[in-house]
């Protein structure tokens, strides 16, 4: 069974660590074969497709993805589209950063994009949130108690239905 060299690192890679790491990739590039895009999961599988996701704003970016994808498109469609996907990531989930940032990957060329874009300006701190090491502030505080000190003072047995 023949084994892209990329794939082969990979694995090699994960045997080493014993499978104690964790990432997600997306991994471009082109070779003797033409371009080629792969996700890496973090258990190990691969993929290669046309078109791939992956992190927390995947979901969003595969929606505009599967809308807007269409075999044979030029650089700045395929630029475009991209930014669209990246965007609906951001907006549409928390973790998933402010900027877009694109690489296109040629044959002997690299051009990295960055900012492509900047979609959510970030906002200025409300306060000053440094604090002396070892500290925390608390803005309120409520006794613990044991379970084992409270008493039953009333029980009702209800119908499940």
């Amino acid at each position: 069974l023949h084994q892209e060299p990329k794939q082969w690192y990979q694995r090699r890679v994960r045997v080493r660590y014993q499978g104690h790491i964790s990432a997600a990739l997306v991994l471009g590039g082109v070779d003797v074969n033409g371009p080629a895009l792969y996700t890496v999961y973090p258990h190990g599988s691969t993929d290669k497709l046309p078109y791939v996701t992956m992190g927390s704003g995947s979901l969003a970016a595969m929606s505009v993805f599967e809308d807007g994808f269409k075999m044979g498109m030029n650089e700045e469609e395929a630029k475009n589209l991209v930014f669209h996907a990246i965007r609906a990531g951001i907006v549409n989930d928390l973790g998933s950063g402010s900027n877009v940032d694109i690489t296109v990957i040629r044959k002997g060329n690299v051009e990295v994009f960055r900012p492509y874009q900047v979609v959510c300006k970030k906002s200025e701190r409300a306060g000053d949130y440094t604090f002396p090491v070892g500290t925390t502030v608390v803005t309120s505080s409520t006794e613990m108690v044991p379970f084992s000190a409270l008493t039953v003072t009333d029980e009702e047995v209800m119908e499940i239905s």
